[in-house]
């Protein structure tokens, strides 16, 4: 076992478990990770993760993923906690995951958590695929919780989108 892990090293090891419902993001991208504490020269490890929704299936996988990535490094001990307030919000998105996330095919939020529409006003979502901003919401909910689909009227694709919250 390495000894003397160090926060540095828990956190460089994060970066690489991904998001199982987008693959193309990893935690650190969704900004999930709220604290990592390190104990006994690294043989602990506590790390607290915040749902994107309350109730998320997919933290459960990325617990594994966490305790995955950590005891195949020689952490002896790992727990993974929820923190549920504050709530999690797209703010805490990275840059870096916004840009994965239209790479991937998903268009990324555009907007900050606190902006809010007007009644009647509809988000302006680009196409990741062709960048018109011609484009309909097609159902304000898709596969998963955290998006809701559009179409592309210009290159007329279907496209998901990452809801801002």
């Amino acid at each position: 076992m390495e000894q003397g892990i160090t926060k540095e090293h828990v956190w460089k090891w994060l970066s690489e478990v991904t998001d199982p419902e987008v693959p193309a993001l990893t935690i650190l991208d969704l900004g999930i990770v709220r604290d990592v504490a390190v104990a006994d020269e690294g043989k602990k490890v506590t790390v607290v993760i915040t749902p994107t929704y309350s109730g998320c299936p997919a933290m459960d996988v990325i617990s594994i993923g966490v305790r995955m990535a950590l005891l195949s490094r020689g952490v002896r001990e790992v727990l993974v906690t929820q923190q549920l307030s504050p709530a999690w919000t797209t703010d805490w998105m990275s840059e870096e995951g916004k840009r994965k996330l239209k790479e991937y095919g998903i268009a990324p939020p555009t907007r900050k958590s606190g902006e809010t529409l007007s009644l009647f006003e509809e988000e302006e979502v680009e196409c990741p695929r062709c960048g018109s901003d011609e484009t309909e919401l097609v159902s304000r909910f898709g596969p998963t919780s955290c998006k809701s689909l559009y179409k592309c009227l210009s290159c007329k694709e279907p496209f998901e989108h990452f809801k801002c919250h």
